[in-house]
């Protein structure tokens, strides 16, 4: 039976966002959080102020619309082209979706895929020295909870090179402190890895876990915020600005760098090639 053309567009983004990235694509929370926030701005601007979102058909998500709309991120709401960018590339796919499973609406997805990705200025990823990863560790006051929340944290990170996603997931049951010291990760599409930790790392780790009366064994977050819940990645990047900041009062090279989780991870990928692993 021919789905009506006034529904197809609720019963598209329903599957799409329901079943197809996270059961057949694997995507993480984080990533289905950005296709979803994408295609919600697109579907509010193409409704408009007084129009319902619910009435809207997939017939009025022109190619047209889509450019509008692509435009009104950057002149609208002062969007980089970067982020303008990964909204198309949430559109484009859902358009694609939409293509190999409505295919009374081939057309209209074809069009939509044709729209261009814009070309960004390439930035480099800056990263970390040794001495001023020491002196990031080294200025942080462990005699307060949050300073030794934030040592493990940033000795962690700096450990593992760990995506940010995966430190915020990071659950007591994914660590091994046992000797030798590992800890499991779970990066993008679900898939799993094992980390050696070193002796400092699990050392520290374990003294967190007590503070924070967590079993080594247990599926409890590790690294929780002041009101008791997960860190989120906002949380992680702003605890490293904060003593990335402090650090740059002793070393005058962290004063010019651009620095975020990332960069940890930089860092951590050219120590291990530095020291030839």
């Amino acid at each position: 039976m021919t789905r009506p053309h006034s529904s197809s567009l609720a019963l598209a983004l329903r599957a799409f966002l329901t079943d197809y990235l996270p059961r057949q694509r694997a995507l993480s929370p984080h990533t289905l959080h950005s296709y979803r926030d994408s295609l919600k701005l697109l579907i509010q601007f193409v409704a408009g102020k007084k129009a319902d979102p619910g009435r809207l058909t997939m017939e009025q998500v022109t190619y047209e619309r889509v450019m509008a709309f692509l435009l009104y991120l950057e002149t609208g709401r002062n969007n980089q082209v970067s982020t303008r960018n990964v909204r198309l590339s949430a559109i484009r796919s859902f358009f694609r979706f939409v293509g190999a499973h409505y295919p009374e609406h081939l057309a209209l997805a074809q069009r939509i895929l044709s729209a261009p990705l814009k070309r960004t200025a390439s930035r480099e990823i800056q990263h970390l020295e040794l001495s001023e990863i020491q002196a990031v560790l080294g200025g942080i006051d462990r005699s307060t909870h949050d300073g030794r929340r934030d040592h493990v944290l940033l000795s962690f990170l700096f450990n593992t090179g760990a995506r940010v996603s995966e430190v915020v997931g990071l659950q007591a049951c994914d660590l091994a402190l046992d000797p030798p010291p590992n800890v499991r990760l779970r990066g993008k599409g679900r898939k799993e890895r094992r980390c050696p930790l070193w002796a400092d790392t699990a050392k520290a780790l374990r003294a967190h876990l007590r503070e924070h009366t967590v079993a080594p064994h247990e599926p409890r977050s590790v690294f929780l915020n002041h009101c008791g819940q997960p860190l989120t990645r906002f949380g992680v990047r702003w605890i490293l600005r904060k003593h990335v900041r402090n650090a740059a009062l002793r070393v005058t090279s962290l004063k010019t760098k651009r620095l975020h989780p990332h960069s940890v991870r930089h860092s951590t990928a050219i120590h291990l090639l530095r020291s030839g692993r």
